[in-house]
């Protein structure tokens, strides 16, 4: 992947992962990586429309999956599209938690676990210094 393409997924994503939200400031430990929404393995282009910005906890959690299985339906469905979907559609705030609206909100906060005790405790700690959420 060309730094060019790279420098403009960051920059659409504002430096935010485009899962959990956080801000790439936030993550000390690791650069994020830019994400194929549909994976290269299932034919996803490596094109801005299919590209997005990840946390690593995030990206190793979904791999290549494009879909999981809803928590409260057993329903398999489709994961969160960063490029297709609105983010405030299919997730929520409480506190640090992020909750998964629908049945693709839910299947995606539930196999990326953007709700780990780690990144919990950072938007906590984040939110009491009045720096999240976005």
């Amino acid at each position: 992947m060309h730094a060019a393409l790279r420098e403009q997924v960051r920059e659409r994503a504002n430096n935010r992962c485009e899962y959990c939200l956080i801000h790439q400031e936030h993550d000390a430990f690791y650069v994020f990586p830019v994400d194929h929404v549909i994976a290269r393995q299932h034919d996803g282009p490596t094109q801005l429309d299919n590209l997005c910005l990840s946390c690593f906890r995030c990206n190793s959690h979904k791999g290549p999956n494009i879909a999981s299985i809803d928590p409260v339906t057993g329903s398999l469905t489709s994961l969160f599209h960063p490029r297709e979907d609105d983010w405030d559609e299919h997730f929520e705030w409480d506190g640090a938690l992020i909750i998964g609206r629908t049945p693709r909100g839910r299947a995606t906060v539930k196999l990326l676990t953007m709700n780990h005790p780690d990144y919990v405790l950072l938007r906590e700690a984040l939110i009491e210094e009045g720096e999240f959420p976005p």
